[in-house]
């Protein structure tokens, strides 16, 4: 397999596109707004339940048109109980793209595709789910994310061009970053994010791996009318 190996990147980027897609919704009625205020011409993406937040936090702010759903993005609707809403390809090119690969600009000037320049993912909480009184598998099995974790490791994975956030307690210090630097997220910052996210992400598989390996077999587990 023939890997890209970048050599050229850019230290600060300039955030114009933000990708938002919370189960821990706190801190976002100032988080996104407070982003709004300091990146003119800024785009907000968002999913569901977080739409309908970011929707009501902005309503009579002017920076209404700045919102946008997921689902007009990629044209694809919420599959039934949100089970699909961002794992499209014009999501992850958006999100894996590098800015210097002709080769990834030509696929995003096909297909009319932005580049995510910030994400902001937490995921369902599973822990929650299964501690709490009379929890059972189907509890456990239906707060396990997939999307979650699948944007916050590209975004991760390209930090080269992309912040990825994932723990509403940074907020604070990104915007503060975004203000101070005339809308732009360095290199360093990146970086420190995209380590927080990958033990993030690796800490939640291991609570889903020892989740299930305590049930045992599956028919201990007892709550599903096999046919």
């Amino acid at each position: 397999m023939n890997l890209n190996r970048v050599q050229k990147i850019d230290g600060r980027v300039r955030i114009r596109n933000v990708l938002v897609s919370v189960a821990d919704k706190s801190g976002l009625d100032e988080f996104i707004p407070g982003l709004l205020e300091v990146c003119p011409g800024l785009s907000v993406y968002s999913t569901g339940g977080t739409y309908m937040v970011l929707e009501k936090s902005l309503a009579g702010t002017g920076k209404e048109c700045a919102l946008r759903q997921v689902s007009e993005y990629t044209g694809q609707p919420e599959m039934q109980g949100g089970l699909v809403k961002t794992l499209d390809y014009r999501i992850y090119l958006g999100l894996l793209s590098e800015t210097y690969n002709p080769g990834h600009q030509a696929d995003l000037k096909r297909l009319e595709a932005n580049t995510f320049d910030l994400v902001v993912v937490n995921l369902y909480p599973f822990r929650d789910a299964c501690a709490a009184r009379g929890a059972v598998l189907e509890d456990a099995r239906t707060h396990i994310d997939i999307g979650g974790p699948c944007m916050l490791r590209a975004a991760a994975k390209n930090f080269l061009r992309v912040a990825a956030v994932c723990d509403p307690r940074d907020y604070p210090a990104v915007l503060a970053e975004v203000k101070t630097s005339g809308g732009t997220m360095d290199i360093a910052t990146r970086f420190m994010l995209a380590k927080k996210v990958f033990r993030h992400t690796a800490e939640y598989d291991t609570a889903i791996a020892d989740y299930f390996a305590a049930i045992g077999d599956f028919s201990s587990a007892s709550v599903y009318d096999v046919k």
